[in-house]
């Protein structure tokens, strides 16, 4: 079957930044901000919104634009639609089942591309989407969200390590140092399954990993663009073994400081850093919009860092004011990567094909 056209996945896309602008007003919420309905009405959900009804969905929507297939496209429409039934406070077990097939789909999507293409970053991806799928499924059996936040975490970090290894083709990693990396995949897995501190400690190894192997290490001495990129990820990768860290050395209590602290390092720090870098690259691929670069760019990167630095700060000394300013600017800082996106998409039409 052929492809859809780029206005088709518009609607996709809307459905997840729906579930991205709720969960992070029911985030508010539980850092005691006033927000509007319906954010108010799902401060238990914030986490199932932000993992699976926005990065699921636009994950989702990025591998189907890769494979060309229409039937890739029901993963982000079944994502988005789990995501928007949470919103509407339908029953959570249509919700649950949606996120489900969601993930179902996006696994055999990246399947189809590791049978088409059997090499260690396909595998890494279809290995992530397999996390989604397993956390979902826990979810929909009765488990809490905390005891399937390690899953969920794990198909976040497996696709960026998947992407990064992919982009980094030109200059593959040596065979030992690709043994290395099967060794960290190992362990996040038995991590997520089994403790919080072996994920933390293979969180750890994985960021060292990357600090090591990215080719940012050597773009982030070049100019524009490429630079930006190259610090997103570097300064990610730098959250990345932070969240480990502190994993490594408190697991993962629900409700502590500890767990509050490991992960927002994870989801804002590490995996924002990675979205505000590879969006100038995703959203022509995925809406065939340009997104030429801008030095403002870095505005939203270093809100991101700040609100994370109060917010760990209050992590650290106890204090749920300083957490709860965090949280605000850790809110502003994706409001204001959206506003500068939505900029840079109208200076690139304005200014045209070049």
């Amino acid at each position: 079957m052929a492809d859809i056209r780029p206005t088709y996945r518009i609607p996709l896309l809307v459905l997840g930044f729906a579930s991205l602008i709720i969960g992070v007003g029911a985030g508010l919420l539980r850092l005691g901000w006033a927000v509007p309905r319906p954010a108010a009405d799902l401060a238990a959900f914030h986490g199932p919104l932000m993992v699976s009804g926005f990065f699921g969905t636009v994950i989702s929507l990025e591998r189907a634009v890769a494979l060309a297939r229409r039937w890739a496209y029901l993963g982000p429409l079944a994502a988005g639609a789990g995501g928007l039934a949470l919103i509407l406070g339908a029953p959570i077990e249509v919700a649950q089942l949606l996120l489900a097939l969601g993930s179902a789909v996006l696994l055999a999507g990246s399947v189809s591309v590791f049978q088409r293409q059997r090499a260690l970053f396909t595998f890494t991806l279809a290995a992530g989407a397999g996390c989604w799928l397993i956390g979902n499924l826990l979810w929909l059996a009765g488990f809490s969200v905390y005891e399937v936040v390690p899953w969920w975490a794990g198909f976040l970090v497996l696709t960026i390590a998947g992407e990064r290894l992919e982009l980094s083709r030109f200059l593959p990693p040596s065979p030992v140092a690709q043994r290395v990396f099967i060794a960290v995949l190992a362990g996040l897995t038995f991590g997520m399954a089994l403790h919080a501190q072996l994920f933390g400690a293979a969180l750890l190894a994985l960021a060292l990993w990357l600090l090591r192997q990215d080719i940012a290490r050597r773009t982030v001495k070049d100019k524009g663009l490429t630079r930006f990129i190259a610090v997103c990820l570097l300064s990610g990768y730098a959250w990345l073994a932070l969240a480990g860290t502190v994993m490594l050395g408190a697991g993962l209590a629900p409700g502590s400081a500890t767990y509050d602290a490991a992960l927002h390092a994870l989801m804002l720090g590490f995996v924002f850093s990675m979205v505000f870098g590879h969006a100038p690259i995703i959203f022509p691929a995925v809406l065939r919009v340009s997104v030429p670069y801008h030095p403002l760019f870095y505005a939203p990167l270093a809100l991101l860092h700040l609100s994370l630095a109060v917010r760990l700060a209050g992590d650290a000394a106890a204090s749920f004011e300083w957490r709860s300013a965090g949280g605000l600017l850790n809110a502003a800082a994706l409001v204001l990567f959206i506003l500068n996106t939505v900029a840079a998409i109208i200076r690139g039409k304005l200014k045209g094909p070049s």
